[in-house]
């Protein structure tokens, strides 16, 4: 089967960037993807963190949310949605929930993550301060998803620094993990590939990891490098920089026979 990650640089505008989003997730339909995912903000990459307040869609309702179930369903392709701003009533109004919705081909809804680790960072060598606590409120469930490929295991970005939180999600059956992310040219550089291949080989899991490129409104530079890793940690496709569609072929049978082989899952002596 074929999965793809869609790499973009996106903007402030949500019609512009939904355009392009949807040419490239039509490119990977007709390459033969019968799942795609989106990188995280894929529809608003806003000049400030509370500008996500003014785009926030209830759930199930919302000109993004129609986006993609009408994407997937016309291309027949399952959607991991990367992440998006939603809205929710037990909240304040000015901060969003960073959230994943999942598409099947049919463009039915069937399951929503909610980001959990906000990225509140100060890189001081760089300069560079993050408050993503500021507009966003943290999601409190682990969500993995039944699909064509099999289990996935959702998570957005900085929840990639967290080995315990992809463990629960192998422990509920994943087989592959989707990590959209808009990871910071600074860390980018520093861990994007060690922390991906390390949790594809300590999980023997796919990881498909769509990422934003370039520079954005907000001054911040993206890291790209859009990959999918197998579970023995190689990568099968990478693309540094450009909207693009990076694509591989897996067999979702290779982690339960790899699990077999070297069962270093079952061998855990500490929970």
């Amino acid at each position: 089967m074929r999965v793809a990650a869609i790499q973009m640089n996106s903007g402030p505008d949500v019609s512009t960037n939904l355009e392009l989003a949807g040419r490239l997730l039509a490119e990977a339909a007709a390459e033969g993807c019968v799942l795609a995912v989106l990188p995280e903000n894929f529809a608003l990459m806003p000049k400030r963190g509370k500008d996500k307040a003014r785009y926030a869609e209830e759930p199930d309702h919302g000109p993004i949310q129609d986006f993609l179930s009408e994407t997937a369903a016309e291309n027949q392709i399952w959607i991991v949605g990367g992440s998006m701003p939603l809205a929710s009533p037990e909240i304040e109004a000015e901060r969003v929930y960073g959230a994943c919705p999942v598409y099947d081909a049919d463009g039915r809804v069937t399951a929503v993550y909610r980001k959990i680790h906000l990225f509140d960072v100060d890189l001081v060598d760089k300069q560079e301060s993050y408050r993503e606590s500021n507009s966003m409120f943290p999601g409190d469930e682990v969500v993995a998803v039944d699909t064509q490929v099999g289990r996935v295991g959702l998570t957005i970005c900085y929840d990639l620094r967290f080995p315990e939180m992809f463990r629960q999600l192998v422990d509920a059956g994943s087989i592959m993990f989707t990590v959209p992310a808009a990871f910071t040219a600074t860390t980018g550089e520093a861990h994007w590939h060690t922390l991906l291949r390390a949790r594809a080989i300590e999980n023997l899991a796919y990881v498909v990891a769509p990422g934003q490129y370039g520079r954005h409104p907000d001054d911040r530079s993206t890291f790209g490098h859009s990959l999918i890793c197998d579970p023995w940690g190689r990568i099968l496709a990478e693309q540094a920089e450009g909207n693009c569609v990076v694509a591989a072929d897996i067999d979702p049978e290779l982690p339960a026979r790899l699990r077999s082989e070297f069962p270093a899952l079952s061998n855990r002596c500490l929970t």
